[in-house]
Parts: C-alpha cells; structure tokens; sequence
C-alpha cells in the first residue's frame, strides 16, 4: 500500500490523471491564473468547497483587474 506523501503529492492534489502543479507549469500561467486552478481543482476534497471555489475566483478577478489595467494602459 502506497503511503500518502503530503509534501510532495498531497492527496488533495491527487485524485486525478495530473496534478495541478503540472497543469499549472505546462500551461505557464502564473500566480493568479496557477491559484485559480489549483483551487478549483482541490474544491471538495480538502476543506470547505465552497470556499476553495471563493478563493479561486478571487484569484480571478484580481487577474482580471491586472488585465484590464495593462489593456487601459
């Protein structure tokens, strides 16, 4: 039986085909974008769903409101 390894797969990370932090990397999306997915991809499966979901669009909006300032620029 494989032991969980909460440092460097955490279970919460790993209850699909990929992780997020490859995901993350792979796509090259940085802070906001990366947190967006991983807190939509861990939503339900450690803590509060509902509040990963509200992390994660939090994360949005403020790359949104990153994006909108460079486009006014």
């Amino acid at each position: 039986v494989k032991m969980p390894d909460p440092i460097n797969h955490p279970p919460h990370y790993t209850h699909g085909d990929i992780e997020p932090i490859d995901a993350i990397e792979a796509w090259g999306l940085g802070f906001c974008l990366g947190n967006v997915v991983k807190y939509v991809a861990r939503a339900g499966h450690k803590g509060d769903r509902l509040e990963d979901l509200k992390k994660a669009r939090w994360y949005l909006e403020r790359e949104i409101k990153r994006g909108e300032k460079c486009r006014d620029a």
